[in-house]
């Protein structure tokens, strides 16, 4: 028997590949045969790598650095015998850890959905019987018997077909259902072009088959695609990345600083529990306690905001990784197009006629060219009445969405004749159907025929080449016939594919009445109607969608398995431009076979410059994210097939369609659009870029808290004077602004025009020059401000308590000011407008509030070793607080132009 691992099965003979196989195709396998090729070949499942079980995601949630700071925070206020401020702090951790474990759950389940897809049953000829069976249970060699509306349950070689037309559009992008034939295909054949192979996992949309399984299980392409999936990298999100690589920084930083005290406090032969508690609280100063709950709980509001927006985000970081997306790869069908075919353009009578209007409604009209009246035209009736009649489709209206029952090309040919008055009831009234030819590929035509009393008509539509030469004559726009002109209607037919408009032509002849048709005659004496050219257009709010991305710097690429003209015209109708050249002569569409030509260095220097790929396989989409990976490129992929999966996988951001979209998509994404459309991930990106700067905001403003406080530790050390603010104060001052100032940040409003900035490049630090500028303004005035009144209030002859609460109030009130500085980089709050965010009113008043609990109510003095203050020391706070504000705002006048 042939090696199962063949994988040119298109490109053998039906006959040969029978033999192969060992099957005889008129009786098909026994019942010892197929137990012991299911022995052999296993189940037909597919079968994935162990996933990792529930507790091992949950463990790795912890797998962080900035956990283990927090962590190492919890430890040591614990060894403080902060016992409450240590269950805070384990708390925020035990939060992120349930909070990632329940946002990536979901994600497991894409190998579980490609298993689901496959359990279906089938019918198989066994010993000459047809059985239906589970679809697990079929082996290489089984003979499968298809019929309209069964699912492919293996990959099988074609043998004989009627009308078998087959959907395969989640394996290929093929937006229309492709005809089948037996006959071999070339061996080069893309899998789109292998009219020979119908393939699991896809749908018989019509008529009639017979194929023998030649791939099973995790050997058929959907299996394959199982493979990419589990081979495609998880990749961190740029953010992600940038926080871990701070976090080390960070994390050596406080080891390093710790361990500079501790060494200091040796050299001075100071007492071990003082050097410890001093290396303690500068440690802990350090430390960002209310980063990583400030990043969750941002991201979160930003999955609140983007859900408002009709995209739904399955794992927290990819909304911030959207903020950062540099390319765009969309697919065509549904997300770019309408995915409903409409006729653009018809030619009849020697004339040509532009239609208006997209989708299933009828909604639009039909113009003429030269400016004529289009209703005058008795050939453009009847070109259109024959497209009408000549018809097996029907349009539908459910739940207010008009859909089309039956091929979407006979879809498109209805809503066309509607444009024109003409009524499919009343017509079939009239013209009352009772003879037809059905659509057969060997005679690349169809054609019924309809009484009209004392004479029949018969109405044909087909490819045009073959409808020309059935043709004897050609109807004129006043109704008479006159000779065809088969050079110019030829000509027409090349000008409307070139457009990328996929063109059927239209004939009729008038019989006796009562006569019959057969195939014989059939195709002899029609007079030539016209042509009508369509397409699945492009949706307006897409065009307009690629126009924004492109403004904001985001290049868009589409990637979709339907031939090269049709994409390039859609490309050409959405705007679609390469970052090194337009499309057009100097930027051809990349087809699927020229990518498979070239090496993975050729394919990462073309790539950035063509917008457009079509006849793309599963395995080139994968090529291509990677290629623009390489590229340095932040990737976001739409998709709503099981070929699209891996794909979606490998982006640093994957998008599937909600409505069309596959479980399979849906799962191996970390997006899911819920109306499919192009333009939500547009607003999408915009969210995802307001979430990425309130997070930098909120980083900008928590680090100078940190910083500021670890200088006062490290100037008391130096200088051998007493702790300005205690570890416990410290912990106060995190976790209290943090949660009340910092997070008010969060709901900071989109800045104006921030989709016309270029995205933050992934290769730029998270922090760039003039915000650790402004970071280290701040730290050396809360470093000046907070030490400075310390030691004045010390040799004033104050208490150390009374010294330490207004050095704490100090470090509370200047991050309060610092705050309305925060919520832009360049432009002042008074510009932004104070109520444009009541929240940050909002949580100042608050924080204020527990400052003054911590300064007088006697719980917090004993808990906290505060203690009350004057009106006088105040108002020294208060203009510190006062003099950072202005301080900032100078610097930021003064850097505006830099950010």
């Amino acid at each position: 028997m042939a090696n199962l691992l063949e994988k040119h099965w298109h490109y053998r003979e039906g006959d040969e590949v029978a033999a192969l196989l060992s099957v005889d195709p008129k009786t098909g396998l026994d019942q010892f045969e197929t137990e012991q090729r299911l022995k052999r070949f296993g189940e037909n499942v597919i079968t994935g790598k162990r996933s990792k079980t529930a507790l091992e995601r949950f463990l790795l949630q912890f797998h962080q650095p900035l956990v283990y700071i927090l962590i190492a925070a919890g430890v040591v206020t614990a060894l403080l015998g902060e016992w409450v401020d240590s269950f805070v702090i384990m708390g925020v951790v035990l939060v992120n850890a349930l909070v990632g474990y329940f946002q990536e759950a979901k994600a497991i389940k894409a190998l579980q959905s490609l298993s689901a897809s496959m359990r279906v049953e089938a019918v198989a000829l066994r010993a000459g019987e047809p059985v239906r069976l589970a679809a697990s249970q079929l082996v290489p060699g089984d003979i499968v018997l298809l019929r309209s509306g069964d699912k492919v349950a293996a990959d099988l070689r074609i043998l004989s077909v009627k009308e078998l037309r087959v959907d395969e559009s989640t394996l290929t992008g093929e937006s229309v259902p492709v005809e089948k034939n037996p006959a071999a295909s070339p061996m080069d054949a893309v899998l789109a072009d292998r009219r020979c192979m119908a393939y699991a996992g896809t749908l018989v949309s019509f008529g009639q088959g017979r194929g023998v399984v030649v791939a099973t299980g995790n050997l058929t392409e959907i299996g394959r695609i199982s493979g990419l999936i589990d081979s495609a990298d998880e990749l961190e999100t740029p953010l992600t990345r940038k926080i871990t690589r701070f976090s080390h920084l960070l994390l050596i930083a406080i080891l390093a600083l710790a361990g500079l005290a501790f060494l200091l406090g040796l050299m001075r032969s100071e007492p071990l529990s003082d050097i410890f508690m001093a290396a303690v609280a500068l440690a802990v100063g350090a430390i960002p306690e209310g980063l990583p709950a400030a990043v969750t709980i941002i991201l979160a509001l930003g999955v609140s905001r983007m859900a408002e927006r009709k995209a739904v985000i399955r794992r927290l970081p990819a909304v911030e990784t959207l903020g950062g997306t540099t390319v765009i790869c969309s697919d065509k069908t549904g997300t770019l197009t309408e995915n409903q075919m409409t006729v653009q353009s018809i030619f009849s009578g020697g004339m040509g006629y532009d239609v208006s209007g997209t989708g299933y409604g009828s909604e639009g009209e039909i113009v003429a060219q030269d400016g004529g009246d289009a209703r005058a035209s008795k050939a453009l009736e009847e070109c259109l009445r024959a497209g009408l009649l000549c018809n097996d489709a029907r349009i539908r209206s459910k739940d207010g969405q008009l859909s089309v029952e039956g091929d979407p090309t006979e879809g498109a040919l209805l809503v066309s004749a509607a444009k024109l008055g003409l009524e499919l009831g009343a017509e079939m009234s009239a013209r009352p159907r009772v003879d037809e030819l059905p659509f057969e590929s060997e005679w690349q035509y169809m054609a019924t025929v309809h009484d009209q009393g004392d004479h029949v008509i018969v109405y044909m539509k087909g490819a045009v080449e073959r409808i020309v030469e059935c043709s004897a004559a050609s109807m004129t726009p006043s109704g008479d016939v006159a000779a065809l002109n088969a050079d110019v209607i030829l000509e027409e037919q090349r000008r409307m594919a070139a457009k990328g408009l996929r063109v059927l032509a239209l004939a009729r002849k008038v019989l006796p009445a009562g006569s019959g048709i057969e195939r014989a005659d059939a195709c002899l004496g029609m007079d030539f109607l016209g042509l009508q050219g369509m397409i699945d257009p492009p949706r307006e709010e897409a065009i307009k969608a690629v126009a924004a991305c492109q403004k904001a710097g985001v290049s868009v690429k589409m990637i979709t398995g339907d031939h090269a003209l049709t994409a390039e015209a859609i490309g050409l109708q959405l705007g679609l431009s390469g970052r090194d050249c337009t499309l057009g002569r100097d930027c051809p569409v990349l087809t699927g076979r020229e990518i498979a030509a070239l090496s993975d260095k050729e394919l990462i220097e073309k790539v950035g410059g063509v917008p457009v790929f079509a006849r793309v396989s599963p395995e080139q989409k994968l090529r291509l994210v990677m290629a623009l990976q390489a590229r340095g490129e932040i990737c976001a992929m739409t998709g709503d097939g099981v070929n699209d999966a891996p794909a979606l996988k490998q982006a640093d951001i994957g998008i599937a369609m909600g409505i069309t979209g596959t479980d399979v998509a849906k799962d191996a994404a970390d997006m899911v659009l819920t109306d499919d459309n192009f333009a939500t991930i547009t607003a999408a990106v915009e969210e995802g870029r307001g979430v990425y700067a309130n997070l930098i905001k909120f980083i900008a403003w928590t680090l100078p808290t940190n910083a500021g406080e670890g200088l006062v530790i490290l100037f008391a050390i130096l200088f051998n004077t007493a702790l300005p603010i205690l570890p416990v104060q410290i912990l106060w001052i995190n976790m209290t602004t943090a949660g009340c100032l910092g997070m008010m940040l969060a709901f900071e409003p989109k800045e104006p025009g921030i989709m016309e900035r270029p995205p933050h490049r992934p290769d730029k630090p998270i922090l760039d020059r003039v915000i650790l500028r402004r970071i280290g303004l701040v730290s050396l005035l809360l470093l000046v401000c907070a030490f400075g009144l310390f030691k004045w209030e010390i040799l004033s002859g104050s208490s150390p308590e009374k010294a330490r609460t207004i050095a704490v109030n100090v470090f509370v009130v200047i991050e309060g000011f610092y705050l309305f500085n925060a919520r832009s980089f360049k432009r002042s709050p008074f510009a932004l407008g104070l109520g444009t965010n009541l929240w940050v009113i909002g949580g100042f008043v608050i924080m204020m509030t527990l400052q003054l609990l911590f300064t007088y109510a006697p719980v917090m003095n004993t808990l906290f070793s505060s203690t009350p203050i004057g009106l006088l020391d105040w108002l020294k706070i208060t203009l510190c607080g006062v003099a950072a504000f202005l301080l900032v705002e100078a610097d930021k006048k003064r850097t505006a132009s830099d950010v």
